[in-house]
């Protein structure tokens, strides 16, 4: 059986740029981070682009999860387990560590993007 799209992508990823199966998921995982923070115009201590890091490892483990079991006839589990703690981690410490930053300054994290320039009156 041949590889899916997906998996050949992944080998040519790995190739190319000289990583291990491992730190292309610790990249992946940077990359959706940040690329959410920017793109939503979120602050890193958000919710949301961390909740984006895990969809996106999740379903890159399904995907995984269906190459497994065609291929191999059962679902390394194991090892998908590994995959979504490379992905996730490192966001979810950048993560907490921006929540706390903002803890310690007396803000709650849903307020570093609100504006401190003063209000204007109208008048």
């Amino acid at each position: 059986m041949e590889p899916s799209l997906y998996q050949e992508a992944k080998l040519v990823l790995v190739s190319t740029l000289g990583l291990s199966k491992d730190a292309l998921h610790v990249h992946a995982g940077f990359i959706v981070f940040f690329a959410a923070v920017v793109l939503l115009r979120k602050p890193l201590c958000a919710i949301a682009p961390l909740a984006l890091v895990v969809v996106a490892a999740i379903a890159a483990e399904l995907l995984d999860m269906r190459e497994d079991i065609i291929s191999l006839g059962y679902w390394r589990w194991a090892a998908s387990i590994g995959d979504i703690t490379n992905t996730v981690f490192w966001p979810t410490l950048v993560w907490g560590l921006a929540g706390l930053s903002m803890l310690r300054k007396g803000k709650r994290p849903n307020q570093a993007l609100q504006s401190t320039a003063p209000k204007r009156r109208g008048g």
